[in-house]
């Protein structure tokens, strides 16, 4: 299956089939110079894969985790692709999960102010959301991607097999991108997920999910209005993933805490069914103060205020700004 992303600066093809990591270079132009870069949590046979279809592969391997998205990681990547003599007709292939994407992603829209991208995302968080829709980033001084671009890939290739290798917690960390968005947009997704068989029904989880994020990038690229609705929580859960630290809960876990909140008395309860039944946490009792410290740098906010984005019905959503002091006393009743 192919969705064809439509933008004003040209778009792309993302492709979903199994077994297609092996031929990469039926959707990737791979006759050129070639970084690929992966981490040391996929199987190395993902990127092996990739450079066997390559004329000139140059595999770089980042440790696994947040402390990769970082500036010294991203400049040691540009000064391979330096030292090996890319140019600009050259490109970049991620073959990893969020932090593979971002990463490689913003050395594509850097490296000789930008070259060739293209992304393999080999995790359900990946698959389902950030490996489209262009946000390349780093993290700086322990807040998460406040050095980054909209840069957009020339094709996506999702491989759903890959997520045979994948362990349980990094589903169910990729699940909760699919639950925030069927929450907000999607109520017969939100049914799949609550009703049905979730491994049963994986390649359509990541489908439709898929098809929200497409419709909504389509319609706003640059995050000015509709693309907001996505960071649906997000903003408690960067500040709580802030909070914790390295090594502590995964992106995904701390986005289905951030959720709750968000989530209207008449709704709340079915959302916290659908993610314990998906693997991921409901309670969180962090400190409150250092989580609203870390939100006080987050994108959204604006001077004294922040936008958030609420759901009071399945499949619907608003968006509400809010005084960072009323957001405040919001997070200590909840932490």
């Amino acid at each position: 299956m192919v969705l064809d992303l439509k933008l004003a600066s040209g778009g792309y093809d993302i492709t979903i089939e199994r077994a297609s990591i092996g031929c990469a270079d039926r959707y990737f132009r791979l006759d050129r110079k070639v970084l690929i870069v992966t981490d040391e949590g996929v199987p190395a046979r993902y990127s092996e894969a990739i450079a066997s279809k390559c004329v000139h592969p140059y595999i770089e391997t980042v440790p696994s985790g947040e402390e990769s998205k970082s500036l010294s990681v991203f400049g040691r990547l540009c000064s391979r692709m330096l030292k090996e003599g890319f140019t600009r007709t050259d490109c970049v292939v991620a073959v990893g999960g969020g932090v593979v994407g971002d990463l490689a992603g913003f050395v594509a829209a850097s490296f000789m102010r930008g070259v060739d991208f293209y992304n393999v995302p080999t995790t359900l968080l990946s698959q389902v959301d950030s490996s489209i829709g262009g946000k390349v980033a780093v993290n700086l001084d322990g807040i998460k991607n406040c050095v980054g671009a909209f840069y957009q890939p020339k094709a996506v290739l999702i491989d759903p097999d890959v997520l045979s290798t994948l362990p349980k917690r990094q589903v169910s960390n990729g699940l909760a991108e699919s639950i925030k968005m069927a929450v907000t947009f999607d109520e017969e997704l939100f049914s799949i997920l609550e009703n049905e068989d979730i491994n049963a029904n994986i390649d359509l989880i990541i489908e439709r999910s898929l098809r929200i994020k497409k419709k909504v990038v389509e319609t706003d690229e640059k995050e000015k209005g509709l693309r907001k609705v996505l960071n649906f929580g997000h903003t408690i859960g960067h500040g709580i993933e802030s909070n914790e630290g390295l090594g502590g809960l995964y992106h995904g876990e701390c986005v289905a805490l951030g959720m709750l909140p968000m989530c209207s008395p008449a709704i709340r309860g079915r959302v916290a069914s659908v993610l314990k039944k998906a693997g991921l946490p409901t309670e969180y009792h962090g400190d409150a103060a250092r989580i609203f410290e870390a939100v006080k740098h987050d994108k959204k906010a604006d001077g004294d205020m922040i936008s958030l984005v609420f759901s009071d019905k399945i499949g619907s959503y608003r968006i509400e700004k809010i005084s960072l002091a009323e957001f405040g006393r919001m997070l200590s009743e909840e932490m």
